[in-house]
C-alpha cells in the first residue's frame, strides 16, 4: 500500500480507505447498501489492516450514528492503529439544533461521535455540506477549539463549492484558524465535474482529495450494459435517486473501454476504474467500500500496478465532457490555456 499525505498537511494516508457506510446499515439509502454487524465489521478491518489501509472514514448521519457505532466496536483494542475519518453537518433530527454547523451543534455533534465510536480523538472531521446559515468565523473557531483540546487532530470538508471552500481558506488564513486539509468529494470516470474548479482550488491551496463513489454509485462495476436489463442484485434499483446523474449513452461508452483494459491487464473493471483515479491531480486518497469480504478483496486489487500511458489516454478520452462555462475556454482556447493550463 503506498501513502500519501492529505493535502498540505503532514498527515499520511493510504492510497485507499474504506468507507464504512454499510456498517450497522438501515434506512431506504443505507439498508441498501449493507447491514454488517460488529463481528463481520471487525473482519473487514481485519483485511483492511493486512492490507495497509488504515484509514476509516464514517458520518453521524450514516444510519442515524449506528455505522460510528459499529465501526468503533470493530476497531476496540486498537485505536493506535488506525486513522478516524467522520462527518457532521446534515440532520440528526428535526430540532433546530439537530443540523448545520453551529458552535453548539459542532461540539455537540464531536461529543456524540466520540462517544459512538468509544474513542477520545477523532483523526479527520470533515463537515458534510456547506451551512449558509452560519458564519464561517464561528465554524472555524469552534474548530480551533475542539483542534486545542485534542478531541479532533485535522479539519477537513465535503460536497463544498469552490467558492464555499476557498471562502473559508481565506478566513482561516486570516485569523489563524486550523485550515481544510481535505475535501471528500464525488470523482469517477463517469463524473468528473471535480476537474473543473476544485481540483485546480485543491492544488493551489494544498486541499487534498478523499474520493467518495468511485464506482460512480455502483455503475462501473461492469455488470451494468447497453442493451442489457439492469440486474436484480444492483442496489441502483433502490438507491439511484439519491446519487449523482449519470447519462447511460455516456456510461455505456466508457464501460465498453473499462472492459477492454480490463482483458487487457487482467484486471477487473472496478480495479481499472479506482486505479485511474490515482493518477489524478491531488487525489490523496480513494474510500472503497464493501458489503462482504470478496468484495472489499476485489477493491484492494486496484493497487500494486500500473496502467500504461495509451490506457490512461483512451480512458480519459471516453470519459471526457465539454467543461461548463466560465470554464470551457481554459481548455479549447489556445490562449486561455496557456493563462491555466488543465490540473490533471
Amino acid at each position: 500500500m503506498d501513502y500519501r499525505n492529505l493535502g498540505a498537511s503532514g498527515l499520511r494516508v493510504p492510497v485507499l480507505s474504506f468507507g464504512a457506510g454499510t456498517f450497522g446499515g438501515s434506512g431506504p439509502l443505507f439498508g441498501a447498501w449493507g447491514n454488517t454487524d460488529a463481528e463481520e465489521a471487525r473482519r473487514l478491518v481485519d483485511i483492511c489492516l493486512e492490507a495497509g489501509v488504515n484509514l476509516f472514514d464514517t458520518a453521524d448521519v450514516y444510519s442515524a450514528g449506528a455505522s460510528e457505532e459499529v465501526l468503533g466496536q470493530a476497531i476496540r483494542g486498537r485505536r493506535d492503529a488506525v486513522l478516524i475519518s467522520t462527518k457532521t453537518a446534515l440532520p440528526m433530527g428535526e430540532g433546530p439544533q439537530d443540523w448545520g454547523t453551529s458552535r453548539a451543534r459542532l461540539i455537540r455533534a464531536t461529543e456524540d461521535a466520540l462517544r459512538r465510536l468509544g474513542t477520545d480523538y477523532i483523526d479527520l472531521l470533515q463537515l458534510h455540506a456547506f451551512d449558509a446559515s452560519t458564519p464561517v468565523e464561528e465554524v472555524l473557531s469552534t474548530l480551533d477549539g475542539l483542534v486545542a483540546a485534542g478531541k479532533i487532530r485535522y479539519v477537513g470538508v465535503s460536497n463544498f463549492a469552490g467558492w464555499e471552500l476557498m471562502k473559508s481558506l481565506a478566513a482561516a488564513e486570516r485569523h489563524g484558524y486550523p485550515r481544510y486539509v481535505a475535501h471528500q468529494v464525488y470523482y469517477s470516470l463517469a463524473g468528473r465535474d471535480y476537474e473543473w474548479e476544485l481540483m485546480p482550488l485543491g492544488a493551489d491551496q494544498g486541499v487534498g482529495a478523499l474520493v467518495w463513489s468511485p464506482l460512480a454509485w455502483g455503475r462501473l462495476t461492469g455488470k451494468i450494459r447497453r442493451g442489457q436489463p439492469l440486474p436484480k442484485s444492483s442496489r441502483l434499483h433502490e438507491t439511484a435517486q439519491y446519487g449523482p446523474p449519470v447519462d447511460d449513452e455516456k456510461l455505456f461508452d466508457i464501460v465498453e473501454v473499462l472492459a477492454t483494459v480490463a482483458a487487457e491487464t487482467g484486471r477487473t473493471v472496478p480495479q481499472i476504474a479506482i486505479n485511474w483515479l490515482l493518477n489524478r491531480s491531488t487525489v490523496s486518497s480513494v474510500i472503497i467500500g464493501a458489503r462482504n469480504e470478496e468484495q472489499l478483496r476485489q477493491n484492494l486489487g486496484a493497487v500494486g500496478w500500473s496502467l500504461s500511458k495509451e490506457q490512461i489516454e483512451r480512458l480519459d478520452a471516453v470519459s471526457s465532457l465539454t467543461a461548463p462555462y466560465p470554464y470551457f475556454p481554459y481548455r479549447r482556447q489556445e490562449g486561455f490555456a496557456r493563462l491555466n493550463p488543465p490540473i490533471v
